[in-house]
């Protein structure tokens, strides 16, 4: 995105409905998503490409479709209540009701994308630049990429 001159197409599919917002600060951006309807309790597939990100997940219908377990399908399924505060899971036979996207800065149900920075990080940006002497900063800077190195 960041290099126009290459004009580089990307295509991806993701169940991270935070990606979406991408599109509201990368201008190159495009979200599109598949229409799908609910019919009698069943998620039907329509083939048709919309512009748009979904306003929700199917993805533990199509764990179902691919065949997982039915214990894991049941436990995505307990586990998504839980995000989003039902508390329990859903009735069996049901559709899956994925996370909504979220707007006006409602707390998000979903997990966060990346975890915690890593420690190094986080000492990183925590070092008062302006205080350090050259050599201070490079001693702690050389410190900082021996921890990196060691994974500590």
């Amino acid at each position: 995105h960041n290099h126009p001159r290459l004009g580089a197409k990307t295509l991806f599919a993701t169940h991270y409905h935070e990606l979406t917002a991408l599109a509201e600060t990368l201008p190159r951006v495009r979200n599109y998503h598949f229409a799908v309807a609910e019919e009698g309790g069943e998620v039907v597939f329509l083939r048709r490409l919309l512009p748009g990100g979904a306003d929700r997940s199917y993805g533990i219908h199509v764990a179902r479709l691919a065949g997982l377990p039915p214990a894991v399908t049941h436990r995505a399924e307990e586990i998504l209540a839980e995000l989003e505060g039902g508390g329990g899971a859903r009735r069996e036979g049901t559709p899956p009701r994925g996370p909504r996207r979220r707007r006006n800065n409602e707390e998000a149900t979903q997990l966060a994308l990346f975890g915690a920075p890593h420690p190094v990080v986080e000492e990183l940006l925590a070092l008062d630049l302006e205080s350090l002497t050259p050599l201070d900063a490079l001693n702690r800077l050389y410190a900082l990429q021996q921890r990196a190195r060691n994974g500590t």
